[in-house]
């Protein structure tokens, strides 16, 4: 049922790096729209504060129940505090070996762990496009992204996690490529 996902441990900081400073600039623009169709700023941030522990915990073997964070009060720092936790799960390499579970489902914990490398990179860019800012990533990171997430979008978008493929030239750049397969618009502007 699943693709045999490649362990990448060695990614997930510099997949989380942007992180920080996009969601201190989203804090601004919580009514702006994100790329993710439909949603607001805040729609995104709710999302990455509900399922950033989830995904941490997923990666420990004791996932909690997804939440319904509100993104109110000092949002920025509870976020940030989860994003660190999640990438220190993930960044060691014991989350990615053996089976977990997430939401009452096992899974292979490389599924997991792929998901949680994709999801950083992902929503940092709807970040950066919500609030009209640059991302970068060096092209290897983005390579393995796009492996990933190639091998990963069938399966999610049977689940509703994925857009539809966004057809891009083969020569485009690596992060437009990494974005159109998870179905985003990669010349989206808000």
């Amino acid at each position: 049922m699943f693709p045999d996902f490649t362990p990448r441990p060695h990614l997930v900081v510099a997949a989380a790096a942007p992180h920080e400073e996009l969601v201190a600039l989203a804090a601004e623009h919580l009514d702006a729209p994100a790329p993710c169709e439909g949603w607001t700023v805040r729609d995104l941030a709710e999302h990455m504060m509900t399922w950033t522990p989830v995904l941490a915990g997923a990666g420990r073997g004791a996932p909690p129940e997804p939440g319904s964070p509100s993104a109110t009060g000092d949002w920025p720092a509870s976020l940030g505090a989860a994003r660190d936790d999640l990438v220190a799960v993930f960044a060691d390499p014991e989350a990615w070996r053996g089976t977990t579970t997430m939401t009452s489902s096992e899974l292979p914990s490389p599924v997991v762990g792929t998901m949680a490398l994709c999801e950083l990179v992902l929503h940092a860019w709807d970040l950066a496009r919500a609030v009209g800012e640059p991302v970068t990533w060096d092209d290897a990171l983005l390579a393995e992204v796009l492996e990933a997430l190639t091998q990963l979008t069938p399966l999610g978008r049977q689940m509703g996690a994925f857009g539809p493929l966004v057809e891009v030239d083969p020569g485009a750049p690596l992060l437009d490529r990494v974005v159109a397969v998870a179905g985003r618009d990669p010349a989206w502007k808000a």
